[in-house]
């Protein structure tokens, strides 16, 4: 299997059975955020103890490469400190925009959203849930397009 191939399954298969989906009861801050280009649409829920994120999840409906992206989050991003997982925002960010060279290390499996930056009606799906998790971070509760 090439490496293309297995990236697609991956995506594919976090697009079946996405990990942390859900609404989050006793979450610390919210957002909703939706793409009106394509109709997709996620609110992510955050819980934070003190100065780490202690878990995130998501509901919400879209293509596969916007449900993938918000379930690898939830998981990368859980345990991480305030500040690493804002790094990690800007190093997701920066990969699928193009803005910058891929942090490989930082990113780990992450990666598999490289390709994105050739798509540019992609990006906004790949960042919707991220845009909304740095929303919802910041302890609010927001409603609209986060990514704008």
């Amino acid at each position: 299997m090439d490496l293309g191939a297995l990236y697609q399954e991956i995506i594919l298969e976090h697009n079946r059975s996405p990990r942390n989906h859900g609404e989050l009861p006793d979450a610390t801050g919210h957002a909703h955020g939706k793409n009106p280009m394509c109709g997709d649409e996620v609110s992510v829920w955050v819980r934070t103890a003190g100065d780490r994120v202690e878990r995130v999840t998501f509901t919400g409906h879209g293509c596969a490469i916007s449900r993938a992206s918000a379930s690898m989050m939830t998981q990368a991003l859980t345990g991480k400190t305030r500040d690493e997982a804002l790094a990690l925002f800007q190093h997701f960010h920066d990969m699928v925009t193009g803005a910058g060279p891929a942090d490989e290390a930082a990113l780990g499996k992450l990666k598999v959203f490289g390709g994105v930056s050739r798509f540019p009606a992609r990006v906004k799906c790949a960042s919707l849930a991220w845009h909304a998790f740095r929303d919802a971070l910041a302890g609010g509760d927001h409603d609209g397009d986060p990514a704008s």
